[in-house]
């Protein structure tokens, strides 16, 4: 059975930073491209944040976050990270690990995000 298990989310001034975790079972996560994706207050669509080739050498980020977030993984480990910097209020929002290049595959439960003053 896959499965992803977020963490990491919590509450943050602007400005602020955030590491976000994902820690996958049940597939081979060496061989597999993954994808960070997060669903803001309100909205039911999930918007792609980033994905990150098998090997970590790739990467690509959506330019609402670019230069801000870096993604990683540790394959030995079975995680994937995002490290969230110079937080913004429009980055409140459930963040999810996905498995695959895309944000339409097996996806966490989500973990909570929120950016205020």
């Amino acid at each position: 059975e896959v499965q992803l298990v977020e963490s990491g989310g919590g509450l943050v001034q602007p400005g602020g930073s955030l590491r976000l975790s994902c820690v996958a079972s049940g597939f081979s996560f060496g061989t597999t491209a993954m994808t960070w994706g997060r669903q803001a207050p309100g909205r039911t669509s999930i918007e792609w944040v980033s994905w990150i080739y098998s090997d970590g050498r790739q990467t690509d980020y959506a330019d609402a976050v670019k230069g801000r977030f870096t993604t990683s993984r540790d394959n030995a480990k079975n995680t994937l990270y995002l490290q969230l910097d110079n937080l913004r209020t429009e980055d409140t929002g459930t963040y999810y690990c996905i498995r695959g290049l895309n944000v339409f595959g097996t996806r966490g439960q989500g973990t909570q995000v929120t950016v205020s003053s």
